[in-house]
């Protein structure tokens, strides 16, 4: 990668609230991808193998990528949840005893638009009943061994992304509600390296057609799963993007845009939560940076 990227990362770690970082950019026509790992605003390439948490990336690679597996197996109800117009709440506290019997209380009724994280667990039950597995044991096959739900976590290197109860959160996934039920959940805890998300959107892509197969509907905020983009001027995607781009966000500082227009993605996991989760102008200034220096 070239001087411009190393100096865009430096320039933002010097102000921001993360203190670790590592780009991905995806070529998908030469099925590769670089990467790099930045830390302090210094390079270090030898730390590539660190583990970020995801966060909401969770959402698409598994509801998303079952969707792809078997379209067959998604019913209308289903479809909703994926693409969040099934009128569940946004989130709201979970149990680890009664979570499943929570979000299956609520009945699915076709909606505006509301980004739910209760759409994503019910969803979730929804497909391991149909699949007859978890939904984790169903997905797994196409992820990178670089890519882990933290409950599989063992001796990797994870990043630090926050306190809870005047401890560190290193290893244990951020989401509260996820951390609280304590299985593997749809909605928040996978764990990968940037290595490890850049092969398995390749795995995807391969599998599955994906920069094909998923065509976003300007009708649609969410497409199949996806994120998508209804103003290139403005949105996060940067504006090197177009109606046609999907992707994801991660509460945890994280991302992953899908250009098909120029057979790219780019992909951005930092600790954005480490030292603040309230303010996002300079993260969000860093994504439209990097998707610009593509």
């Amino acid at each position: 990668m070239k001087e411009e990227l190393h100096q865009l990362v430096s320039n933002a770690l010097k102000t921001s609230h993360f203190d670790s970082v590592a780009v991905g950019i995806v070529d998908f026509e030469k099925k590769s991808f670089e990467s790099e790992f930045f830390t302090r605003c210094e390079f270090q390439r030898e730390m590539s193998e660190h583990y970020f948490d995801l966060a909401s990336l969770t959402k698409p690679l598994t509801l998303a990528l079952s969707y792809l597996i078997d379209p067959k197996v998604f019913t209308e109800e289903m479809i909703l949840l994926l693409e969040h117009r099934a009128g569940l709440p946004a989130w709201g506290r979970l149990s680890h005893h009664s979570w499943k019997e929570q979000v299956l209380s609520y009945e699915i009724v076709e909606s505006d638009v509301l980004y739910s994280d209760f759409s994503a667990l019910r969803l979730q039950l929804e497909i391991e009943k149909v699949v007859g597995m978890p939904i984790y044991q169903y997905v797994s096959s196409h992820f990178d061994n670089e890519l882990k739900n933290w409950l599989d976590l063992t001796t990797e290197n994870c990043i630090v992304t926050g306190m809870r109860n005047k401890k560190s959160i290193c290893g244990e996934v951020h989401d509260d509600n996820a951390f609280v039920i304590n299985e593997r959940v749809s909605h928040a805890g996978l764990f990968g390296t940037i290595d490890g998300v850049c092969r398995t959107l390749l795995n995807i892509d391969q599998n599955f057609n994906l920069l094909k197969t998923i065509k976003p509907r300007k009708s649609l905020r969410f497409e199949k799963g996806f994120d998508t983009v209804s103003n290139p001027e403005n949105s996060l995607a940067g504006p090197i993007s177009n109606t046609q781009t999907f992707g994801h966000l991660g509460f945890t500082g994280t991302s992953f845009w899908v250009y098909p227009h120029l057979s790219k993605a780019l992909v951005i996991l930092s600790n954005e939560t480490h030292l603040c989760w309230y303010s996002r102008k300079i993260l969000n200034t860093f994504r439209k940076d990097l998707a610009s220096y593509i």
